[in-house]
């Protein structure tokens, strides 16, 4: 029977025993290097931009517009620690951000109802994806596209190309508006979500089912791992998090519109393949991609208050992507040459 082995290349303890600290220091760099240069830049921007970027606003301001981008890169990240990935995260929240106030302003739905709903559709679409990949057999890639293009096309005709506008209910606002000491609630909300991940791939079978169907599905099946359902379940949990997403991005702008969500599908992508250069080199994680959401952020924000033209957030998500991908290709060839 094949073996199941992690295809992270983070060093274990007894490579690091019989090491001097210049070489522990070298053999740890690659694995946290991201995290030290997240604190680098927070340090240079706060020393070069010392009376706004170093603020509780600037700080609020960060949380408030990357907490859905961070939701988004997690929602990613699950498919592609099984080895696959899902692009309705950035295709569907525009259609669920839409229907969490066309349900309540058009159909008179309440609000808790009209959040239960998109919630249950957007893991139904998750559901459907599974199903495309494991069942159908399509290429993930090809499978999501496709899916989230239809998800795109509906909020189009939805909405006819206008705003959904209307007065919602104060608790609907609250979702995403309210303060909890200082900082928006939507960080917490993450900070829920990414300890809940964390302690479920990390320290559950079923965390360790899913990195080992992402690192040999194959070698999975021969030891008794069932593959389809947990594929079909890490789908699942993407479309959940992807409609929360879009819930909250309804309760943050109080109107709908297609136009709107697109933008994220980019950044929450960059996001998690960051997730796969840092903390555990060779595979995607929760805190990796929690620090890759961290960078962008950090290196916008510092980027704009310099006076940074419209365009540089997208440049500098895209030369992020390309970086991040060839770095995460660095490192499986690593693993590769060390096995051999």
């Amino acid at each position: 029977m094949q073996s199941i082995e992690s295809n992270a290349l983070e060093p274990t303890r007894s490579e690091l025993a019989g090491l001097s600290i210049g070489q522990k220091i070298i053999r740890l760099a690659p694995v946290y290097g991201l995290v030290i240069l997240t604190v680098a830049l927070v340090i240079l921007f706060s020393i070069l931009l010392p009376r706004t970027f170093p603020t509780l606003l600037n700080l609020r301001a960060i949380l408030s517009d990357k907490a859905i981008i961070a939701m988004l890169s997690l929602a990613a990240m699950i498919p592609m620690a099984a080895g696959r990935i899902d692009l309705t995260v950035g295709y569907g929240i525009v259609l669920w951000h839409i229907l969490a106030i066309s349900l309540q302003t058009m159909f008179g739905v309440p609000w808790p109802l009209a959040v239960l709903i998109v919630l249950l559709l957007g893991a139904l679409v998750g559901f459907f994806n599974g199903l495309l990949v494991e069942v159908a057999k399509i290429d993930a890639f090809i499978a999501t596209l496709g899916t989230g293009t239809v998800l795109y096309a509906l909020a189009l005709w939805h909405t006819g190309g206008r705003q959904v506008v209307g007065v919602l209910p104060d608790g609907f606002y609250a979702i995403n508006g309210t303060f909890i000491f200082g900082l928006p609630i939507t960080a917490f909300y993450v900070l829920a979500i990414t300890l809940t991940m964390w302690l479920v791939l990390e320290y559950t079978p079923v965390g360790r089912y899913i990195y080992a169907i992402g690192a040999n599905p194959r070698a999975a099946e021969l030891n008794g791992i069932p593959t389809r359902k947990y594929v079909v379940g890490a789908f699942i949990t993407s479309g959940l998090m992807t409609a929360l997403a879009g819930v909250l991005l309804a309760s943050k702008l109080r109107i709908g519109q297609a136009s709107v969500g697109l933008e994220f599908l980019l950044p929450a992508l960059v996001g998690a393949f960051l997730g796969s250069t840092t903390i555990k080199p060779g595979r995607v994680n929760v805190w990796g991609t929690m620090i890759g959401v961290a960078i962008l952020a950090i290196g916008i924000s510092g980027i704009q208050q310099f006076g940074g033209s419209f365009w540089v957030e997208p440049m500098f998500n895209g030369v992020t992507l390309l970086v991040a991908i060839g770095i995460a290709g660095y490192a499986q060839r690593r693993k590769g040459a060390a096995k051999k």
